[in-house]
């Protein structure tokens, strides 16, 4: 009977140590995934999977040419609520990619001054943990440093947090202080080739574009490691052998569900002849693991696109995290 009682003991201290790095691995190793901001009003919370994430980035909240929000987020405290419950934090993304040609006046000082306002009174309000920023292109110009900084003071008086979603391909527009007014950013390494740009095929989210992105930013702009998350895409774009027809863009839920096995590779050609480039099961575990070493998280876009099975990107980014399924 003692020797049972030691060895049950010494399974209870085994199982809180156990525990207890798991915890200390959801502390240190972010999994953001960005959601539709109309599915977080609308769907019901149960769907969602934030067992599997640690933040949510709800895509996109954007002002008007007058600065206005008209979105209706009357259903945000019932998804802000579950969230929540799970220990997971939630911010609202403005920007996205595309034309955003109203922030360049809104971003001047005579009119920055207001957008702040605004958005911290809508995370304030809504009883969010933040605001994430996903100005891109034409968006980042000579006033976005300026905003930036006066979102992120205005933010912390609320004890609020304010991200990024950056690229390399806007590296020369994002300035050293703007960078390091955010608490973390999430490094979009994906859209390396796309639609706009079929004379160009082949795939657009490589190993080798996510390690070139973490090696950029970490060593030549120095942001050190726990506040870079990188950035993987749950979807993919296929192109026809001659480019004659406009490239198809299929989630990876699509992909998988249509083609059986694509979950194994990074590429299929389709029964019309166009080749699926995307991320499958090994490469993005194999991001993990680098965002493990080099970086503090994973960032996707988005998790709509994930499949519900074992076939599941999140699945797998939670296996090589933590450990867990």
């Amino acid at each position: 009977m003692r020797i049972a009682a030691q060895l049950l003991l010494a399974w209870a201290v085994l199982s809180s140590a156990t525990s207890g790095q798991a915890q200390m691995d959801r502390a240190s190793f972010r999994v953001v995934g960005y959601y539709s901001l109309r599915a977080a009003t609308t769907a019901d919370p149960a769907t969602v999977p934030f067992d599997r994430l640690t933040h949510v980035n709800l895509s996109f909240l954007n002002p008007d040419a007058s600065g206005a929000f008209t979105q209706d987020l009357s259903g945000l405290p019932t998804f802000v609520e579950a969230a929540r419950r799970r220990d997971v934090k939630v911010l609202v993304a403005i920007g996205g990619g595309g034309a955003r040609p109203q922030y360049r006046e809104l971003l001047k000082p005579e009119r920055r001054g207001a957008l702040v306002e605004r958005l911290v009174q809508i995370a304030v309000t809504s009883n969010l943990d933040g605001i994430d920023v996903d100005l891109e292109g034409g968006a980042i110009d000579e006033n976005y440093e300026s905003f930036v900084v006066d979102l992120g003071a205005a933010l912390r008086t609320q004890r609020k947090i304010m991200t990024a979603a950056i690229a390399v391909f806007y590296k020369d527009q994002l300035t050293d202080r703007a960078l390091a007014e955010f608490d973390f950013v999430n490094i979009m390494s994906y859209d390396h080739t796309g639609p706009w740009r079929p004379e160009r095929p082949g795939p657009h989210s490589t190993f080798e574009h996510a390690a070139e992105a973490l090696e950029y930013f970490g060593t030549v702009r120095r942001i050190p490691a726990n506040k870079m998350v990188l950035g993987v895409p749950f979807y993919g774009y296929g192109y026809g052998p001659e480019l004659t027809s406009p490239p198809a863009t299929m989630t990876y839920k699509d992909i998988v569900s249509a083609f059986p096995g694509s979950e194994l590779v990074d590429q299929w050609t389709r029964p019309d002849g166009k080749i699926m480039y995307y991320n499958g099961l090994p490469t993005i575990r194999r991001k993990t693991t680098l965002a493990r070493e080099k970086a503090s998280g994973i960032m996707i876009w988005q998790i709509l696109g994930d499949t519900p099975d074992d076939r599941s990107l999140l699945k797998a980014i939670n296996e090589v995290a933590y450990g867990s399924r």
